[in-house]
């Protein structure tokens, strides 16, 4: 049955059986659930940004765009911006950036420098010695400048080596330049220009398209106007030439004047303009000889072949002088022609004119070595692997909100700890935010998942709540899906709720997902109920925003009582329970909460509410006794955090705090349930003084086992 037919069949069910009422709202639920199905994407993760600093567009092309077709056609997710247009935002969405002839500027020098502190690596990306001014005076164009023309060239100049300087590797053209270029960094890559997709097809279809002619038209082709010194080499070959053979014409093109010897043949010479790349091909394609002088500099030595390569993908022979690139890359009298002096120049010009079997010959040589190495779709694994080589392992740690709560405090200490071992580590948020987390630990990178694509390649993901798993085993391009399992979700809902049934489900995954948890309890569940392997790395707490503060128990005792009052495992009620039975002369109630507030019928002198993460101590540092009731904890902070602050615990015993806890050690148990218990236990340490002392050092001995850098090195062991 189509699509169309089945849809209107149901219309028509719908119409007849329920009404216009009820067709209306499905048909508007229809259309909401359309539209959430195709999100319309905004963000994409990345592998490569390549920011763009140049405002030619010859070089751009060459350096940046085929360069991301060679990443993309090598599996890899890379994508440019103009530097100008540069913000500090799009750190977070790629893996590294590679700045192309990118001089520096404040947002440009905080970007490298915010992308290093996250592990992310930066490359520079040139193709000239237009990195120093030793290098460029030599340039005679650059000499001929006036003063003020000069001073703001060298200012760009100046300002493109700092950028240089600033970033971790270079990515370059040509041997000689990948020599320059490691007097500014440490490693240098070649990767060398090669034509794109659409290079190529252009240039098949004016090689298909080419008119036969009686005539030797020779070619020079100008990239800018420095190279006119170049064409003053081969002056005198080219007069003798034309006045020799008269059915030899040449063809100039681009910024380069003509010079005033050639004025006796100006019937035969042809001037075009700099033109447009997608036309040079039917210029190339019209010629029989292309000419490649150049002077002899350090400067020229450190230019590419991109003249040799653009006149073989359209089967025209190359003669150019031997050195740099050239000497490199052309097999002399087999697929192009090299020439040391003024002799060689005449003396090859004279016998590719004379014969044009040699011309065609060499000339197919030369496009069957381009045509299957140097396009773009062939030549970019080198690139690619390279790259690779020097990305950090990067992790994704998805998250169900980044609000604050425990269990969201320990994936960002992970990361924090991750980070610090050099990993590239970032947030991806199930809700509809991407602000950054400000962490004592450092600013966390937040990506949302609404409108986002994951495109790049992510080592490591990991789920962290029981509705995030399936999002990380549905992206693509990760190597490996984690899930970090910090409490038995299963129970988070009552009994009657179709997320209890979907939550435990997570636990029975035969996909390859790699279970890690941060408790004890935990890992025996996971692997008694569910027959799974389970990594564990012991919980940590930070001691410096838990300091040990001394209480004198004078004046009213201070009881603390700390949960979310909407969720039922957290079992608040009880404590309050509890308090109801205590003297209020005796004793000051307060309640801290991260989501829920107080019920009418709780009893609280001080209600604390949302506080940011790094006040919690102080919260902690200002009562005296906690009592945590909690049903359900895969490990339970609140009375860990206690202990290190020299605080008192009364707790009833669960799966995530037995697992530290002792009753008469460093805390009281109460069974759960008993209110009376608990009050006996609260009056216990109200008046006895020497338990008091003995349950803070047992306290202070359990705090300082489970310090975070006492416990790092197994926690960084989880994600290995």
């Amino acid at each position: 049955m189509s699509k169309i037919k089945h849809l209107a069949e149901r219309t028509s069910e719908t119409l007849k059986n329920e009404g216009i009422k009820s067709f209306g709202r499905k048909s508007i639920n229809y259309i909401k659930l359309r539209t959430i199905a195709r999100p319309k994407i905004t963000r994409i993760y990345g592998d490569v940004l390549f920011i763009n600093g140049c405002t030619l567009p010859h070089p751009t092309r060459y350096r940046v765009d085929h360069q991301i077709e060679q990443l993309l056609a090598s599996g890899m997710a890379a994508t440019r911006i103009d530097y100008d247009k540069l913000t500090l935002d799009l750190m977070k969405y790629y893996r590294c950036f590679v700045f192309y002839r990118c001089p520096i500027t404040d947002t440009v020098k905080q970007f490298i420098e915010l992308a290093k502190s996250y592990n992310k690596v930066v490359f520079f990306d040139i193709d000239d010695l237009v990195i120093d001014k030793k290098y460029t005076d030599t340039i005679a164009y650059v000499k001929s400048m006036n003063q003020d023309d000069k001073r703001i060239y060298d200012d760009g100049v100046e300002r493109m080596q700092a950028t240089l300087k600033l970033c971790d590797y270079a990515i370059t053209t040509t041997e000689r330049l990948q020599q320059e270029l490691q007097h500014y960094t440490k490693e240098v890559y070649i990767n060398r220009n090669v034509a794109s997709e659409r290079m190529t097809e252009l240039s098949l279809r004016a090689i298909a398209e080419k008119k036969p002619h009686d005539d030797v038209v020779l070619g020079y082709l100008s990239g800018s106007i420095t190279h006119n010194p170049d064409v003053e080499l081969i002056k005198p070959v080219l007069i003798r030439l034309m006045r020799k053979y008269d059915f030899l014409k040449l063809k100039l093109i681009g910024e380069i004047s003509i010079p005033d010897e050639f004025k006796e043949f100006q019937d035969r010479i042809v001037f075009a303009p700099f033109m447009s790349w997608e036309n040079l091909p039917k210029v190339i394609a019209s010629l029989d000889i292309n000419l490649a002088p150049l002077e002899k500099s350090i400067f020229n030595e450190a230019k590419s072949e991109n003249k040799w390569v653009e006149a073989a993908l359209c089967q025209v022979v190359t003669v150019a002088s031997d050195i740099g690139a050239f000497h490199t890359m052309i097999h002399n009298r087999e697929d192009g022609f090299l020439c040391k002096n003024e002799k060689d120049w005449e003396s090859v010009l004279t016998e590719l004119i004379e014969n044009k079997t040699l011309r065609e010959q060499v000339a197919s040589n030369a496009y069957q070595r381009i045509i299957k190495n140097h396009i773009t779709t062939y030549s970019g694994h080198g690139l690619a692997k390279f790259i690779q080589s020097k990305l950090a392992r990067n992790i994704a740690f998805i998250l169900p909100t980044t609000n604050i709560s425990g269990g969201v405090n320990v994936i960002i200490r992970h990361i924090s700890m991750l980070r610090k071992h050099g990993y590239d580590v970032f947030v991806i948020n199930m809700d509809n935010n991407d602000t950054d987390i400000d962490s004592k630990w450092g600013i966390v990178p937040v990506i949302k998942k609404h409108k986002m694509k994951v495109s790049g390649h992510v080592d490591t993901m990991v789920a962290s709540l029981w509705s995030t798993l399936d999002y990380a085993k549905k992206s693509p391009n990760v190597s490996r899906r984690m899930y970090i399992v910090q409490n038995y979700e299963t129970d988070f809902a009552s009994f009657g709720k179709y997320m209890r049934i979907e939550a435990n489900a997570t636990y029975e995954d035969v996909t390859g997902v790699k279970y890690i948890t941060i408790s004890k309890w935990c890992q025996n569940w996971l692997q008694d109920r569910f027959e799974k392997e389970v990594t564990y790395a012991p919980n940590g707490i930070d001691l410096k925003q838990f300091e040990f503060k001394k209480r004198d128990f004078k004046g009213k005792i201070k009881i603390l009582i700390e949960g979310n009052s909407d969720d039922y495992y957290k079992n608040v009620d009880e404590s309050f329970k509890i308090v109801e039975k205590l003297d209020k002369e005796k004793y000051e109630i307060q309640f801290l909460s991260y989501q829920g507030e107080p019920k009418k019928w709780y009893y609280v002198d001080k209600f604390m509410h949302k506080v940011p993460y790094a006040e919690v101590g102080k919260v902690y540092q200002d009562a005296d006794i906690l009592i945590k009731s909690s049903i359900l904890e895969s490990f339970s902070y609140p009375p860990l955090e206690m202990m290190a602050t020299g605080g008192l615990v009364v707790v009833a015993p669960n799966g995530g705090n037995v697992e530290y806890i002792k009753d008469q050690e460093n805390c009281l148990f109460y069974e759960p349930g008993n209110i009376d218990d608990a009050v006996a236990k609260i009056e216990q340490l109200a008046s006895d003084k020497k338990l008091r002392d003995k349950l803070i050092k047992g306290g202070q001995a359990t705090a300082k086992a489970r310090e975070w850098s006492a416990v790092e090195k197994d926690i960084i062991n989880l994600y290995k």
